[in-house]
């Protein structure tokens, strides 16, 4: 039996069975629903190529999801998730920024002053994930950590046009963006890439440490509920191969991610009693599990652009306006098309998840009821107008319709070009005991049971104003703090 099991060896996962397994007299077990490598050079081309996202209709390294963005008339998407070793943090960009002191600050609030998630409380976890190949001589950096970080020094000639339009626009060059102060301003963008590869958690802290014997690991079993006795966490059933068994522990860690790992906390009976009586599921405890989540609407820009492509990062720079992110990806969505995303960091639009049935293998209803608030509206309609300044600037034509004047026309514009991120956090938002929308406490441990954890992105109690990976590393370091303690 584990002293401690971890459910999903994603992005938090890996870097938590790394740090556990760490005390040979402490048992780790992790499962993993997707596809497991124990080398390097086991893992596929595809999985490695920072150039390239294996996200495609026949990727077969995908959880799937169809999701509602908007309502009124609604619009409809789909969205994706890595089911693999490693996680998203084996498909994605290789975007590695920070969220910034002033999300600290928010979160603070959130959750109460003593509870230590400050700036200067998480920084420390931050410099302890990386190893930052350009700026690792600074005091805010790491330069000893599994996660290899360096901003791209031959930028492809799309990213240099952007930077200059922005600097002739009147933007200011910011040489780091992960440096505290480094909030808003045109600047290169930091990536868990080496030498054209991809590094995330699974390759910086999993595989390395799979030698040890007190750290087992398992792949293509996926959870599908955890087993209490009274309101005690003591193990899960899994599915693997098409057979069922149970894993016990003394205790639970879920890092499933933030669609999947709600998913198994409603499904084991914690959430809202009606819903779960409803579909048949014994409740546990009541919780607010999936009633909030935060995610980054998008508005993609395409415009025509012939230049020689070169392999690349998908994003080599971004410009940062407050709450607004402006990404020139380097990367062409068809021949000669290029796409300059407008993405709303600190929406006040909120979204729900919910069950569709007890059945694990039906997916959860996902609705992120963007451009809800006015506010969220106002700022991407001013995002957008930025970005047809820049576009100017650049002297390229975006191929879509200007946004119309009129708050009916330019709303119904925005629901048009809407997309995602596809950064949803916040799920099992964290809070105190008296916080009647938390799910977790500051220490990620599951209000009203024992024995049970949530640690990566659904903790999230606020919207990020930067993409999660480098701060779902960083929570995944504090939580190993928690959980060794």
């Amino acid at each position: 039996m584990a002293d401690t099991l971890i459910v999903g060896g994603g992005t938090a996962g890996c870097v938590l069975a790394a740090r556990l397994s760490a005390d040979p007299g402490h048992a780790v077990r992790l499962l993993e629903a997707g596809r497991l490598w124990t080398t390097p050079g086991a893992v596929p081309d595809e999985l490695l190529d920072a150039t390239a996202m294996p996200i495609g209709p026949h990727s077969p390294w995908l959880w799937r999801y169809e999701v509602t963005l908007a309502a009124d008339p609604p619009v409809v998407g789909n969205i994706v998730r890595g089911r693999v070793i490693g996680g998203s943090g084996s498909i994605n960009g290789g975007y590695f920024l920070r969220a910034t002191a002033a999300d600290f600050d928010a979160w603070t609030r959130a959750v109460g002053a003593s509870a230590s998630w400050s700036f200067d409380d998480v920084l420390p976890m931050y410099r302890r994930t990386e190893h930052d190949l350009d700026f690792g001589h600074q005091p805010w950096h790491g330069r000893s950590g599994p996660i290899p970080v360096r901003r791209t020094a031959n930028p492809a000639a799309l990213s240099a046009a952007f930077v200059t339009a922005c600097l002739a626009a009147g933007f200011t060059e910011v040489p780091d963006l992960n440096a505290p102060e480094g909030d808003e301003g045109v600047g290169a963008v930091p990536c868990n890439v080496a030498q054209g590869r991809r590094i995330g958690s699974a390759l910086g802290y999993l595989l390395p440490a799979l030698a040890r014997p007190n750290l087992t690991v398992s792949g293509e079993t996926q959870v599908t509920r955890i087993r209490f006795d009274g309101t005690r966490a003591i193990g899960v059933d899994c599915l693997r191969a098409g057979r069922t068994h149970t894993e016990w522990a003394d205790r639970i860690v879920v890092s499933a991610g933030a669609i999947e790992s709600a998913a198994l906390l409603l499904r084991s009976g914690i959430g809202d009693p009606g819903r779960l009586r409803a579909l048949g599921i014994p409740v546990v405890h009541p919780s607010q599990v999936g009633a909030w989540f935060s995610d980054h609407p998008e508005i993609g820009i395409d415009y025509l652009l012939e230049s020689d492509e070169q392999a690349t990062v998908p994003l080599e720079s971004v410009l940062e306006l407050d709450d607004v992110e402006l990404r020139p990806y380097a990367v062409s969505f068809a021949p000669g098309v290029r796409r300059l995303g407008v993405a709303l960091m600190r929406p006040r639009s909120t979204g729900v998840l919910r069950l569709r049935s007890a059945d694990p293998t039906v997916a959860p209803l996902i609705d992120h009821r963007y451009l809800a608030a006015e506010h969220d509206r106002a700022r991407l309609r001013a995002g957008v107008s930025t970005a047809a300044e820049l576009l100017r600037w650049m002297n390229v034509h975006p191929l879509v319709e200007p946004i119309p004047a009129g708050a009916d026309l330019a709303g119904a514009w925005l629901r048009a070009n809407l997309a995602t991120s596809q950064h949803l956090s916040g799920t099992c938002r964290m809070g105190s005991e008296n916080d009647e929308a938390a799910v977790v406490d500051e220490s990620c441990r599951v209000h009203g049971v024992t024995g049970l954890f949530v640690v990566d992105l659904s903790v999230v109690p606020v919207p990020l104003s930067r993409g999660p990976q480098a701060t779902t590393m960083m929570i995944a370091e504090k939580a190993a703090g928690y959980l060794t303690s």
